[in-house]
């Protein structure tokens, strides 16, 4: 089942400075306690470093409780329904607060997120996602009797908080009253950019000239830029819009873009705009990459179409050779791709020019080879594949159908591409592939199972230029137990890796979203863990409540408080019992679950992680 992948790994090698380790070592034949001894040397010499994990792995969990080493604690700072200010409107635990309160407080279903800092840090901007909702949960009876002030109190669940927070002498954070807090929502007016600005296909009856846009919609990860700004990407847009009684035609746009007959959600009912039959044009306006200010908060959100229009799962900014923006970004479905942007002119001189670094360049798409090199595949009208007599008319089109125009270049479908983080020190790009069940039938070297339950992690080297077309590429590790080919220690077993972020001393913290497998016949929760990339030390640091995800992660400068979240805790729970497989966190005998932010520190005051 994994031969393809044990075959590169055998001959794989890790370079650490000027020390050259087997890859057995560094995929788990020996303990993570070994791994850590037998560390690589420094390039001066073979000097040992210290080691970049300093703390002991946790053991697996299923309790309805966050779990850390000892020595760390973790505080509650931002969960649904916190106003965005101390003086906003308060949470009610019977989840009776009207549409205009949540329009005012913490979204549901925290995912990425950043801290932009303040004050040397003592302070700061948290910027994060709210990308879906919990219908159940979310109103006091559910699903219903739905009404249009569901509907806007949904719609209000969704998108994006700004807060400030401050952290006081004994180490605690607190929101402040701010001018900078707001919420963005799927009723914020939000700008059209980019080349597909305009297009016939991103007008509607409210917008016939194709530029604004309410919302913005499934937030999921995100990423900062250069020049202090947050991006958010959006998802699974697909799920909130109606197309009729019947699915889309096999083969057309909507198909390929999971489009279906049903909705979750029911805000169509209510709402003509999420109604394919009323504006079939609305969710082309849905599924891009968003750009935000939170230093101004009467700026405007800008979709930038020059990203291409996709499930978004994160958006990760480096500077090309020449100064460029070149941004990573990964297709959240089961055989899609992983993209690069590169932007048309260095940052300084668009920002000079009073342009978005991300308004002009090129999108490309990543094909994968069997010898381990790769190519990015340029996305451009013209270009064999994407002429008008492929049924691509202009650049836009092939912008506004990325997916369509990347099976036309040949880019190679992965495992569910999601979250994506370069490497400090060395720009290699590290992205998940969560888990592919559907690979039923063949394999190939890049997504070497069948049943793909657990996923796995890849690694792009471009030899440090990140506007470079060609790349090399490796499987980081094949996650699961030892009966799915996994190359992590039994002991720190896990599955469906999602989020991804590489920290200032260059830990790669490990997010889950899915399956779990089983360690010492048990049972575990999502999980948080981490890993030295160059000893292959990995050990759990986290785990969460029932059925939640850990998503999202961001830190201080001096890395000495981590930001991370809980998303969906307990979301089997029902109006009837909201409390049925979670009451965290605040375990309320008239509560319920509750996502939310929550940031670690250790009792010493050190950096969190060493």
């Amino acid at each position: 089942m994994s031969e393809l992948a044990q075959r590169r790994l055998s001959r794989r090698t890790v370079v650490a400075g000027g020390l050259v380790t087997a890859a057995a070592s560094f995929f788990g034949t020996a303990t993570p306690s070994e791994a850590a001894a037998a560390e690589a040397g420094s390039a001066a010499g073979g000097a040992r470093r210290r080691p970049l994990l300093g703390f002991p792995a946790i053991p697996p969990s299923v309790a309805d409780e966050v779990k850390l080493p000892p020595g760390y604690r973790y505080q509650v700072l931002y969960p649904w329904g916190h106003p965005i200010v101390p003086s906003g409107p308060k949470f009610a635990e019977d989840a009776g607060n009207s549409a205009a309160e949540q329009a005012e407080q913490a979204g549901d279903q925290h995912d990425g997120m950043w801290f932009f800092p303040l004050r040397g840090g003592r302070s700061g901007l948290l910027c994060v996602n709210h990308e879906a909702t919990a219908e159940q949960l979310l109103h006091t009876d559910g699903r219903a009797d739905w009404s249009p002030e569901k509907t806007a109190k949904s719609l209000a669940a969704h998108g994006v908080s700004i807060i400030e927070i401050e952290r006081d002498r004994r180490g605690r954070w607190h929101l402040s009253e701010s001018e900078f807090a707001r919420r963005v929502t799927m009723t914020t007016p939000a700008e059209i950019t980019g080349p597909a600005a305009g297009h016939p296909l991103l007008r509607t009856g409210a917008d016939p000239d194709g530029v604004r846009v309410l919302g913005t919609l499934n937030n999921c990860a995100s990423g900062p830029t250069p020049w202090d700004t947050y991006l958010t990407c959006e998802e699974t847009v697909n799920k909130y819009f109606y197309y009729g009684e019947k699915p889309p035609p096999a083969g057309s746009v909507e198909e390929r873009y999971g489009i279906g007959s049903e909705s979750p959600y029911p805000w169509y009912t209510t709402d003509a705009r999420f109604d394919m039959r009323t504006e079939p044009n609305e969710y082309n306006r849905f599924g891009w990459v968003v750009e935000i200010d939170p230093f101004d908060p009467s700026s405007t959100p800008k979709k930038r179409t020059a990203l291409g229009r996709m499930e978004h799962e994160n958006a990760v900014v480096a500077r090309g050779r020449h100064g460029e923006a070149v941004v990573y970004m990964g297709d959240d479905t089961q055989f899609d791709y992983f993209y690069k942007f590169v932007g048309a002119e260095p940052i300084k001189k668009a920002l000079k020019r009073g342009c978005s670094p991300l308004d002009e360049g090129t999108l490309y798409v990543a094909r994968f080879e069997e010898d381990g090199s790769g190519r990015w595949l340029p996305l451009v009208h013209g270009e064999p594949g994407l002429t008008a007599a492929d049924g691509f008319a202009d650049q836009a089109e092939v912008l506004i159908h990325a997916r369509l125009a990347a099976d036309a270049v040949g880019a190679t479908p992965m495992d569910r591409p999601e979250w994506c983080t370069v490497q400090p020190g060395t720009g290699a790009v590290f992205f998940t592939c969560t888990n592919n069940t559907a690979r039923t039938e063949s394999v190939n070297a890049p997504n070497p199972r069948l049943n793909n339950r657990f996923g796995h992690i890849m690694k792009i080297d471009e030899k440090r230029n990140p506007s470079a077309k060609t790349f090399v590429w490796d499987i980081f590790l094949l996650a699961g137990d030892e009966a799915s080919g996994a190359t992590v220690p039994p002991s720190q077993a896990f599955g469906s890796p999602d989020g991804l972020w590489f920290d200032a001393q260059g830990r790669l913290w490990i997010q889950t979203d899915g399956t779990q497998p089983m360690v010492n016949g048990s049972g575990q929760n999502n999980q948080m863990l981490a890993a030295d990339p160059d000893t292959g030390d990995i050990r759990r640091f986290l785990v969460g409540p029932p059925r939640c995800e850990i998503t999202g992660i961001t830190s201080t400068p001096d890395g000495r408080s981590l930001f991370v979240n809980i998303q969906h805790p307990g979301d089997s729970g029902t109006p009837d019992n909201p409390r049925a497989s979670s009451n965290w966190p605040d375990f309320s005998p008239t509560g319920r679950p509750r996502s939310a932010t929550i940031v670690i520190t250790r009792e010493d005051g050190g950096v969190v992680g060493g």
